[in-house]
């Protein structure tokens, strides 16, 4: 079936997906009502699926589509001849690869329902729209769809939805810390005298905003008054980069090093900051002691409930997060060596040393792209598991390590994870230093406006410290503190 772009039935509002979570024996209506693909049928081709399996895949060939739009993709999928298998949508432009698009974790006998999406950016002929198999562990996998849609949205129309979520996001963040809060309150209006000044005319500014919104730093703003004068401006919250991550604090075993982190502690408690904490485990195998991997399993064991018990007797009430384990999709060290319950019981320890605190996932490559190996589905079981095992994990936490950015795609994870009904965090926000500053501060933009105006999203950290070489990826500022093109976005966005 070849499609041709029309302009005809523009829809103006997202279409929120958050009803969606299971499985389902009947598949809802087609978001949209199709979008373009309304009263459309796809065909069945022959594609390369990832184990380089001859399959019939569903298609849709396209033709003549306008660059500078966003098109929201979605369909509702099921997989015959196995249980389950994680179906990806992709991206043909051309000859060139295919790009994934959305991916689910589709089920044998009922409907999931699969959303992403694209950005179109240069003008092309023709494009398809493929669903196949990216599940290494599953072969002949048969997929089946229905009702599917395609909706554009211009750059206006997307922005335009933008703003109305912001004020419907915010309006109900902030009215429900209004119903916390708010207090009866009498001015009386008065000269430099005393006396008073009836009728006067009383004018309230807002100098700062209540969402949380800040910034990591590195050792190098210990002691740099042109780093914390800059940063307490602008920042109400942060993290540490690397200095709290265990392979820092204890580098040799009974060995403790918390001289740098009580310095920026120092800072936090000086300012009122909020401050995460980042990461109590991380298994990246790069990022862990040598005399950790050759742990025997109860000296393993014995070595992690002394580092929980150290650092959080130390700093019990002082942060308000902590990302239990960082990226426990990718690395399973902890796993490997403890068995399957290791996470649970992690959780279990840090929750006990401080009941106080939230506790997080913290995952890479869920909302910045879309991973064939990794998605957001398999996130979501984890905190399924989690909860299942009597573990309380209160938050979300997206790393969101960007190049460039897909909105439509990055609603569709958002919705997805609000399902769980838990709050989301941004937690380390950057661009890629592949861009120009310019190109990083558009980029930028896109992704603070997208997780703003998005209701579950609670609050939004970046990963910029300016180091002794630089940043990771994306600098705010130059080494005289003056700002760069995403300084200027951040004033702009959150001090004007």
């Amino acid at each position: 079936m070849i499609l041709r772009h029309g302009q005809s039935d523009r829809v103006y509002s997202f279409k929120s997906i958050s009803m969606y979570k299971q499985c389902q024996a009947k598949a809802e209506m087609a978001l949209y009502n199709g979008g373009i693909l309304r009263n459309k049928l796809h065909v069945y081709k022959l594609i390369d699926d990832i184990n380089g399996d001859k399959v019939y895949s569903p298609t849709f060939s396209l033709e003549n589509f306008s660059p500078a739009s966003i098109y929201s993709f979605s369909s509702w999928v099921r997989v015959k001849n196995v249980d389950s298998a994680l179906v990806t949508a992709k991206l043909k432009l051309d000859n060139q690869y295919p790009k994934c698009i959305g991916s689910i974790v589709a089920k044998k006998g009922c409907w999931s329902f699969l959303k992403g999406g694209f950005l179109w950016s240069a003008p092309s002929n023709s494009f398809q729209i493929h669903l196949t198999n990216s599940d290494v562990s599953q072969r002949n996998v048969e997929i089946e769809i229905i009702n599917y849609s395609l909706q554009p949205f211009t750059e206006k129309e997307w922005r335009f939805n933008q703003f109305e979520g912001i004020n419907a996001a915010r309006t109900k963040h902030y009215m429900t810390r209004l119903s916390e809060r708010k207090r009866a309150v009498t001015i009386h209006g008065v000269d430099e005298n005393g006396n008073s000044l009836p009728n006067a005319a009383v004018k309230v500014d807002q100098i700062s905003t209540d969402f949380p919104f800040g910034t990591m730093i590195a050792r190098t703003i210990v002691g740099n008054l042109s780093y914390q004068e800059w940063f307490v401006k602008r920042f109400k919250a942060t993290v540490f980069e690397n200095d709290l991550k265990w392979y820092k604090t204890e580098p040799l075993p009974g060995v403790f090093n918390y001289t740098i982190v009580d310095q920026m502690m120092q800072f936090v408690r000086k300012n009122k900051l909020l401050v995460r904490g980042h990461t109590m485990f991380w298994g990246n195998p790069t990022m862990i002691q040598d005399w950790v991997k050759n742990m025997t399993v109860p000296q393993l064991q014995k070595a992690m409930d002394g580092r929980i018990k150290n650092v959080m007797s130390k700093y019990r009430n002082e942060f308000f997060h902590w990302d239990t384990i960082n990226e426990l999709l990718y690395f399973n060290f902890y796993e490997k060596k403890l068995g399957p319950k290791a996470t649970l019981d992690m959780f279990k320890k840090v929750h006990r040393a401080d009941p106080l605190v939230t506790l997080f996932l913290n995952e890479y490559n869920i909302v910045e792209n879309c991973d064939p190996r990794i998605n957001v589905d398999m996130y979501i079981e984890k905190f399924k598991e989690l909860k299942k095992g009597g573990v309380k994990v209160a938050g979300i936490g997206l790393q969101s390590h960007f190049s460039a950015v897909n909105p439509a795609f990055m609603r569709a994870v958002l919705d997805k994870l609000a399902t769980l009904k838990l709050p989301i965090w941004l937690t380390e926000v950057d661009v890629s230093n592949m861009y120009e500053q310019e190109e990083q501060a558009v980029y930028l933009e896109q992704i603070l406006r997208e997780a703003f105006s998005h209701p579950s999203v609670n609050g939004i950290m970046l990963w910029s410290a300016l180091g002794r070489g630089g940043c990771y990826q994306m600098c705010l500022t130059d080494d005289k503190f003056q700002n760069l093109p995403t300084g200027d976005l951040i004033d702009q966005l959150f001090l004007k």
